[in-house]
């Protein structure tokens, strides 16, 4: 890049510097000194991140690290957004007892497409660079590979919290997955990294970045962590693993009604973290929930819709809202709802298997014995139930899932 290709960069202001790094959506900034600096004067930044696409889709989780990304971006800085396509087919263990499942190439591609569809809802794509994890590892040879391992210790890599536990317990860690660290700090080095960003379950990963890049001779990125989404149970960190998630891509509808089923604790910090609501409007609805002033559900309304409207816009989030009005509080079905041809008879576990309202058996068992699958608001007492459809049926899986079902020869999806 040429002193003209640089792009023009805006210096922070004190005021700028506390929107960045104090509004909340920020746990840690390492070295807080330098990024100010920089900052100040206006010096260009090369912001990383990455993103593992062993699934295509982004949750809300993601968006606290995108919206503070965006915040940079505007400033003039640049972006580079690694997608890695390399490392996904070995897998992260961060925060998981067990390896993860290797992908195939192939697999990891269309993750990553639909993965940079949803990003650049919100990420300015003429802002930002695109890099391939595979451009460089592609052609990674042993000889590279040992050099990079040898500018590390297994002494080091034991302090990361999830390995120590699982070298104490006795449980495998395989050698692809001490590298894995190692991968994802040289991206830094291939990317020329000012500052990375990433979720505080990621810290020990960023902070190999920093050591690596010294022994390659360059200065050590900053890193600046943000905090994890609770997921929607109130217990876990959102994942689509845990099944307590919103899609950034996900039908409005579905979003809304999932977003008014969390627990009370989790408006204040959804929105702050995920909405641009104002603090200071923020604190005032939080004093409210907490004198009785306001009903903790009303600020759930204003939450959901806030979020589905920056998701989807004002107009689907409005629609979103009269639907989960009529379906939940009026207790009627909803206006629209996928149609499945049925081919009788069959046992309702197939049924929710089929028609996709549950992804396993346990799953159709667990929510037939919690009460939550009907027929034609008929409750559903035994997985083995035959069901024989004679006209449209609806049936219904938990409280925010509906099909209509409709007679046929054979199954089929409308």
């Amino acid at each position: 890049m040429t002193k003209a290709d640089v792009p023009r960069v805006t210096p922070a202001d004190d005021e700028t510097i506390h929107r960045l790094l104090d509004d909340g959506r920020v746990v840690q900034v390492h070295v807080r000194e330098d990024v100010e600096r920089k900052l100040r004067a206006g010096t260009h930044l090369r912001l990383k991140m990455g993103f593992d696409p062993s699934r295509p889709d982004i949750h809300i989780g993601h968006w606290v690290g995108i919206k503070k990304m965006r915040q940079f971006q505007e400033l003039g800085h640049t972006l580079v957004v690694i997608i890695g396509d390399w490392t996904a087919q070995i897998g992260d263990p961060t925060g998981r007892s067990a390896q993860r499942t290797m992908l195939s190439a192939e697999e990891v591609r269309a993750n990553a497409e639909t993965y940079l569809e949803q990003f650049f809802k919100i990420i300015d794509v003429d802002r930002a660079e695109i890099q391939w994890q595979s451009s460089w590892f592609g052609s990674f040879n042993l000889t590279e590979v040992i050099r990079l391992t040898a500018k590390y210790t297994v002494a080091k890599m034991l302090q990361r919290e999830d390995f120590a536990q699982r070298y104490e317990a006795g449980s495998a860690i395989a050698i692809t997955e001490l590298l894995y660290p190692l991968l994802q700090a040289y991206d830094s080095v291939a990317v020329r990294a000012d500052i990375e960003f990433g979720g505080t379950d990621q810290t020990f990963n960023l902070l190999v970045g920093r050591d690596i890049m010294r022994e390659y001779g360059m200065e050590p990125q900053n890193i600046l962590t943000v905090p994890l989404l609770v997921g929607l149970d109130g217990e876990r960190k959102m994942s689509k693993s845990y099944d307590n998630y919103v899609g950034v891509a996900e039908d409005p509808n579905i979003s809304f009604g999932k977003l008014m089923s969390v627990p009370d604790q989790l408006i204040e910090p959804y929105l702050r973290l995920v909405t641009d609501v104002p603090a200071a409007e923020v604190d005032a609805l939080v004093a409210g929930i907490g004198d009785g002033t306001l009903n903790p559900r009303d600020v759930k309304d204003r939450m959901a819709w806030e979020i589905v409207a920056e998701l989807h816009g004002i107009q689907a989030a409005n629609e979103a809202r009269a639907e989960f009005e009529r379906v939940f509080r009026a207790r009627e079905l909803p206006s629209d709802m996928p149609e499945h041809t049925f081919g009788q008879p069959a046992t309702i576990t197939a049924v929710l298997l089929t028609t996709g309202l549950a992804s396993s058996n346990n799953e159709a068992r667990r929510l037939i014995e919690q009460g939550g699958v009907r027929l034609d608001g008929q409750r559903v007492l035994s997985p083995d139930q035959l069901v024989t459809v004679t006209q449209p049926t609806v049936l219904q899986a938990g409280r925010r899932r509906f099909v209509r079902l409709l007679p046929g020869t054979e199954w089929s999806d409308q």
